[in-house]
């Protein structure tokens, strides 16, 4: 029953299911020796600055028209992994990807916070 009201009325779960999120560990695994990794840290710029992943890009969450624009030049079928302080910037940043049709979106569970504990 819930699959054809789905069907009918187009309410599925594409975007949670272009999502996942890992810990911190598994996370540094999927990223290590990556070439081309596409991995952008969501959190403003002043926070990057105080520390961040090697490798990441910057765009910031909260500038929402640079933001959109700025994930243009990445590849939507690629993998493409994202994280901010504690994981609820990303977790919206992803779900926002997922709506532009990324397909293959990994979210830091617990942000660089979680990473500084490793």
């Amino acid at each position: 029953m819930i699959s054809i009201f789905k069907t009918l009325f187009k309410t599925s779960n594409q975007s949670t299911n272009a999502i996942i999120r890992i810990d911190a560990l598994a996370f540094k695994e999927a990223i290590s020796g990556k070439k081309d990794l596409q991995l952008v840290d969501v959190r403003t710029s002043n926070e990057y600055t105080n520390g961040h992943i090697d490798g990441a890009f910057n765009i910031d969450y909260f500038k929402q028209m640079v933001f959109k624009s700025s994930f243009n030049a990445f590849n939507k079928e690629e993998p493409i992994y994202v994280y901010c302080r504690s994981g609820n910037r990303s977790q919206k940043a992803a779900a926002m990807l997922a709506e532009m049709g990324f397909t293959n979106i990994v979210d830091l569970k617990g942000g660089f916070i979680a990473w500084k504990r490793l």
